[in-house]
């Protein structure tokens, strides 16, 4: 695992190559974006009417938000995924748990593919966690998909995360999950993520 001037965060998955992760700009990805939040596939991601102009909207608020980022994943050096962070004491889960310092909230959608690769989902939040808990301060991944997401809910099991229990969000009903760092590093063998 390491950093390069281009990306935020590497990681080398041994059976699918390079993983990185770079800040996502909301004027010059918000086509590609476009194209993956408005797919059928990304349903949960609850933007399928979005038109180009909301989605560069949408990227363009949060990249001016203090407690919210987003970023571009890519694999072998391609646009693969997204990755948002964001402080859930601040936003998303306000007044819906008791957070503690060191939580960082987490979403993530893989692009579609015409060529699906086995595993590739699962080294995408994988590669996400390990970027995540490369912060030092990073205690505690939260997550909120929502309660039918039942392939999210699969995903995140195998890489640590335990549900608590369902949470009612102004946009969904949600299954309010939490993973350690020693849960991540338990449940995938990743260890030593920092940069």
């Amino acid at each position: 695992m390491s950093t390069t001037a281009e990306s935020l965060y590497t990681r080398d998955d041994a059976v699918l190559g390079s993983f990185s992760i770079r800040p996502l700009d909301p004027f010059a990805d918000a086509e590609l974006l476009h194209g993956w939040v408005t797919h059928p596939k990304a349903s949960f991601w609850m933007m399928q009417d979005a038109s180009l102009p909301d989605v560069e909207r949408e990227y363009m608020r949060i990249a001016a938000h203090e407690h919210h980022q987003a970023f571009i994943g890519l694999h072998e050096g391609r646009p693969a995924f997204l990755m948002e962070t964001y402080d859930p004491s601040e936003l998303e889960l306000v007044g819906l748990y008791d957070a503690l310092p060191g939580d960082v909230g987490m979403h993530f959608l893989v692009a579609p593919s015409d060529r699906p690769l086995h595993g590739f989902t699962r080294a995408v939040i994988t590669t996400v966690m390990a970027a995540v808990f490369a912060d030092p301060k990073t205690e505690r991944v939260v997550v909120e998909p929502d309660v039918d997401n039942k392939a999210v809910h699969a995903l995140n099991e195998a890489v640590g995360f335990v549900a608590e229990r369902p949470v009612q969000k102004p946009e969904k009903m949600a299954l309010l999950s939490f993973c350690t760092r020693a849960q991540f590093e338990a449940a995938t063998g990743v260890t030593g993520a920092s940069i």
